[in-house]
């Protein structure tokens, strides 16, 4: 078994690269310029904003991991006792990675906004860099987690195919559960927290006041540079921080049960997800260093070249991957030429997926026109011309879906859809730090308007923030993607592994769970929502009973209390966030002890369905009404201040909750559900389910 050592150092080895690097490009962007008194008294309120509601959040979520850690070894015999350290684990190095993505982005915010001083190319350089701290170290962390985990158990147990298949495996499926729930909580968490403050400086502010965005005379204009940070770094690093390794332990399940191949190609199949991800490590920490923009560029562009460059070198580096550590045919009819084939195919249907979204969501393209042109005539059109563009934006994505699993699945049977995942996934590092680039240049416009720089400044950081709101679509659309194959593959591992030989849809406990699972995610939605719209209306009374009460505040000659409105946030997002969360932790387990695993096999599809599409709906068409206001803030159709303007801000304030906080959300509700199920299946397959008897 010399082979699973080899494996373990060398990923161990590209995860210690990523956290070097990551380190390095902290201290980098440290040593920029901060700016003016003014930025650095602006960005320390938004640093310290970001850090204590990340404090109060992790409290809470501590008292959690310790309660479900206590149950999971309480519930568990023998070695498996080890799940719940395990899912504590992974929840500490989720957890880990939002923190250390968080610190650098709220202070990188500042010294982006001074470096548009100088030029264009270095403030992207200093956002992006910032942002490949977080995408980096996710990938990191997660790897050397595993790379941790795996080689203590290694030794504490064996490296026998039994032993990875009945104690190895399920037990890093807790690490997976600890990071998912993490990701859960911190995606709606930072969701709601961010669009509280953004719907109440937007409609108070921008609608009723008539200021502009980021005044500095609106009180919730600190909150809603804190939420960008909460919700689109801390949320969105956790979330892909589950995805990736979800997505490499479907394949490893999959691979370690795998039968038509000898006990070393179990092994080669178990481990091949590992190498794919760890070649990814090392081709996006180079691609980093290929984004470059002239002072008459196209940020997009450069951003572009760099993540398509870095698709295009894992492609590349994957071949001798599959051909040389997959064994050369396996179940049967399939060989390690499949297995690139569909690695290839995931990655390609990565780049579609983001391509769609950034169609849909972008400056300037037909549906966000549309939409503007519709402001026109009031809000009441502006909502229904979005509606429309997220529900038809559903339908390509979806159409990649089914090509991607269906050539995946020709080229390596169900293993091919989970490394299509994976491949999929394998440059997150990349894909992750244009993502958290977003919120970098959002914050520097805002400190840019509220420390009263030049015209040329706010042009440069403009033209960052538009070129951060596309990329956060195609954040959302590529992880709402990798859902869905990751979700496919985990719910295969799971079948696999409660020995369900197949989920019949004429049976009653089945079409009762497709129907359970698929109204989970219009509830979990639901909930999402009321919370954001409970939280943003204690917002908007607290703004206006400032613009009230305090003299001189709207004409700047008084100072706002910033801390208030952060405080509102902050409790707000706490308090609401539970609910959703355990929905989703405890749905699959209501699931199977009423009705069993026939139930909660037809729950999982269910939720698979419904969620992607819901996922993709709400995050598209919240994208579209965002950039559409921003085109009319441009100068089209009356510009600010008009009324297709202020319609524009109503739909984007309709679209913000659902972009940000129950969209992404959903995706990972979706897998979850998935990874709660296949972590307690060894005793889920020995409960009794309450509805056996009854039915017979």
């Amino acid at each position: 078994m010399s082979f699973l050592w080899e494996v373990l150092v060398f990923s161990a080895l590209s995860a210690m690269l990523a956290l070097f690097y990551s380190h390095r490009t902290t201290l980098w962007c440290l040593k920029q310029d901060r700016g003016t008194e003014e930025m650095k008294t602006i960005g320390d309120s938004i640093y310290e904003g970001a850090m204590a509601f990340l404090k109060r959040e992790y409290q809470i979520l501590s008292v959690f991991v310790l309660i479900v850690s206590g149950l999971l070894i309480w519930i568990n015999s023998g070695p498996l006792r080890l799940i719940g350290l395990s899912f504590a684990f992974g929840a500490f190095c989720s957890g880990l990675s939002g923190l250390i993505g968080m610190r650098v982005a709220t202070q990188c915010n500042t010294r982006t906004a001074a470096a548009a001083r100088t030029g264009l190319n270095l403030a992207l350089k200093v956002a992006f860099r910032g942002g490949a701290v977080m995408g980096i170290s996710v990938v990191g962390i997660a790897i050397f987690g595993f790379c941790l985990l795996c080689g203590i158990l290694c030794l504490r147990y064996g490296t026998s195919i039994e032993t990875l298949q009945n104690v190895i495996v399920p037990i890093i499926s807790g690490y997976a559960l600890g990071a998912s729930s993490i990701a859960l909580f911190a995606r709606v968490g930072g969701g709601i927290f961010t669009k509280a403050a953004d719907v109440g400086a937007d409609l108070v502010g921008k609608v009723e006041m008539g200021i502009p965005e980021d005044s500095p005379n609106n009180p919730a204009t600190i909150a809603d540079n804190v939420g960008d940070n909460v919700g689109d770094v801390a949320g969105m690093g956790a979330d892909l921080f589950e995805s990736y390794f979800d997505a490499v332990l479907g394949a490893m399940v999959i691979g370690v049960f795998m039968t038509g191949t000898d006990v070393f190609g179990q092994l080669q199949l178990t481990l091949l997800p590992i190498v794919i991800c760890s070649i990814g490590i090392w081709v996006s920490v180079g691609s980093t260093f290929l984004v470059y923009v002239r002072e008459d560029g196209e940020p997009q562009k450069a951003l572009n070249f760099g993540t398509l460059t870095a698709t295009g070198l894992t492609a590349l580096l994957t071949l001798p991957a599959c051909l040389f550590l997959a064994p050369v045919s396996f179940d049967t009819h399939h060989s390690n030429w499949g297995i690139f084939w569909a690695s290839l195919t995931g990655l390609l249907a990565g780049i579609l997926i983001g391509k769609i979204a950034e169609y849909y969501t972008g400056m300037h393209t037909k549906p966000t026109r549309t939409i503007a042109k519709a402001c026109e005539t009031g809000a009441a059109t502006a909502i229904i011309s979005g509606l429309a563009v997220g529900m038809r934006s559903t339908v390509l994505p979806v159409l990649c879906f089914i090509v991607a699993t269906l050539l995946s699945y020709k080229f390596a049977g169900l293993y091919g859809i989970a490394i299509a995942a994976v491949g999929m996934l394998s440059t997150t590092g990349i894909q992750l730090a244009v993502d958290a680039y977003g919120p970098i240049a959002d914050n520097a416009g805002g400190i840019a308007e509220m420390s009263g720089l030049g015209h040329e400044v706010r042009s440069r950081t403009d033209k960052l923030d538009a070129v951060g709101n596309t990329t956060a679509a195609i954040g959302k659309g590529f992880a709402i993607g990798s859902a869905a194959l990751t979700a496919l593959a985990l719910f295969t591992a799971f079948r696999n592994s409660v020995g369900l030989e197949s989920i019949d849809v004429t049976k009653p406990l089945t079409i009762c769970g497709l129907f359970l699972g698929g109204v989970t995610p219009f509830l979990f939605a639901a909930l999402s929502l009321e919370a954001v719209g409970n939280a943003a209306f204690s917002m908007i009374e607290e703004v206006r009973r400032q613009f009230r009460t305090i003299p001189g505040l709207l004409e700047g000659k008084a100072k706002a209390d910033s801390a208030k409105c952060i405080d509102i946030s902050t409790r707000a997002a706490l308090r609401e966030m539970i609910l959703p969360g355990t929905l989703a932790i405890f749905t699959p387990v209501v699931a199977v002890w009423i009705g069993g695993t026939e139930l909660l096999g037809g729950v999982l599809a269910g939720v698979t369905l419904s969620g992607v599409l819901m996922a993709l709906f709400m995050a598209n068409a919240g994208g579209a009404w965002d950039n559409a206001k921003k085109m009319i803030e441009g100068g089209l159709h009356g510009g600010k201040g008009s009324a297709p303007h202020a319609a524009a801000v109503i739909g984007d304030t309709v679209g913000d909750p659902l972009k940000d906080t129950a969209g992404p959300s959903i995706s990972i509700l979706i897998k979850v559900m998935c990874v709660v199920s296949l972590t307690l299946a060894p005793i889920f397959k020995e409960w009794t389910p309450l509805l056996e008897n009854w039915l017979k």
